[in-house]
């Protein structure tokens, strides 16, 4: 998975679990796609997205990794037709660190309608097929290996047996196209967040992402960590996680033998995983590969990308997007139709 149920807190209520963030360049601008509400999960008692809860894109547009921009989602309840009505505010300079900001309302409209906005704004919510793909047998073994610091043991597995786990599943997504000017030239940090209402009047944060996979490599039997990973903030992540990630690493590493220094690997590739931002430079094609982190794109294959980096040795799923049985579209609002 790549944040499908990823931690105790998240898995509460999958409205608010956050599978996947998606940044690319789209047809008139910077597209943002985050999905929740994995079908996975089984019977949901009310789909959709939760209407005590923010779902946020975060942008950093100065390197600080601080957040000068914030669009915000909010949702009502769900109609007797699975409807749901919802406000998008756009939310800049420090008040974009603020869950009680009242921004700008810039969009407003109702799940499974394309509504447009000034300058090209565009957004899309609604269920559609899930893009991701993830092969259970390496997953659990790369979880098992960065937990135990071992290579990775997948005992008689061989790609001729792997299938994705989430094949035919649905999610709920928030698709919102920007134009490029409101984010900036150059490079951006880009993370979503998913909050709840407290009953003191506050936010809980419930989920946070920014790259793909950080979770199944270090939390799939951490669940602690994974809750907390989930409530920080990007600026803390290399203080207070970075010398436990290095040493995950350098301890897989140190069992292949493919690097000199375990351990300086490890923490030089702690350093590129923290803060957990998605870098992505502003009008250029997506890409998550091997050369470089910018922005993803919906068939991007992040698994592969994230299980060698951080093993320093070649990992694969065996499945790549041909298992994906939904395929996204060509146009607006991009994400995979249900299958």
């Amino acid at each position: 998975m790549s944040h499908h149920l990823d931690s105790p807190i998240a898995r509460q209520d999958v409205r608010l679990d956050i599978t996947d963030l998606y940044v690319f360049r789209g047809e008139t601008g910077t597209v943002f796609v985050i999905n929740v509400c994995h079908s996975i999960a089984g019977d949901i008692p009310v789909p959709g997205y939760h209407p005590e809860g923010m779902y946020e894109f975060k942008v950093d547009t100065n390197g600080d990794v601080v957040e000068d921009l914030t669009y915000r989602f909010v949702f009502g309840e769900r109609d007797e037709q699975g409807s749901q009505t919802w406000v998008l505010r756009r939310i800049t300079g420090a008040a974009a660190t603020d869950p009680f900001a009242p921004g700008e309302v810039v969009a407003e409209g109702v799940t499974g309608e394309t509504v447009t906005g000034a300058g090209g704004l565009r957004v899309w919510t609604g269920k559609a097929g899930d893009p991701f793909w993830i092969e259970p047998d390496v997953l659990h073994a790369v979880g098992h290996a960065f937990q135990d610091g071992t290579t990775v043991d997948l005992g008689d597995w061989t790609e001729a047996r792997a299938a994705n786990l989430f094949a035919g599943h649905t999610v709920y997504s928030i698709v919102l196209e920007v134009p490029d000017a409101e984010l900036g030239a150059g490079r951006v940090g880009v993370w979503a967040v998913s909050t709840l209402a407290t009953d003191a009047g506050g936010w809980r944060s419930i989920n946070r992402v920014g790259l793909p996979m950080i979770h199944p490599l270090f939390t799939q039997y951490n669940e602690d960590l994974g809750d907390r990973l989930n409530a920080g903030v990007p600026a803390d992540d290399y203080a207070t996680y970075g010398d436990l990630v290095g040493k995950e690493i350098a301890g897989v590493v140190a069992a292949y033998g493919t690097a000199e220094d375990p351990q300086a690997y490890g923490e030089k590739l702690a350093h590129r995983f923290f803060p957990n931002v998605l870098p992505y430079t502003v009008g250029t094609p997506a890409s998550f590969g091997f050369a470089e982190w910018n922005g993803r794109a919906l068939t991007d294959n992040a698994p592969d990308v994230m299980f060698s980096t951080a093993a320093n040795t070649p990992i694969r799923l065996g499945i790549g997007r041909e298992s994906v049985t939904s395929k996204p579209t060509a146009g607006f609002p991009y994400v995979p139709p249900v299958a």
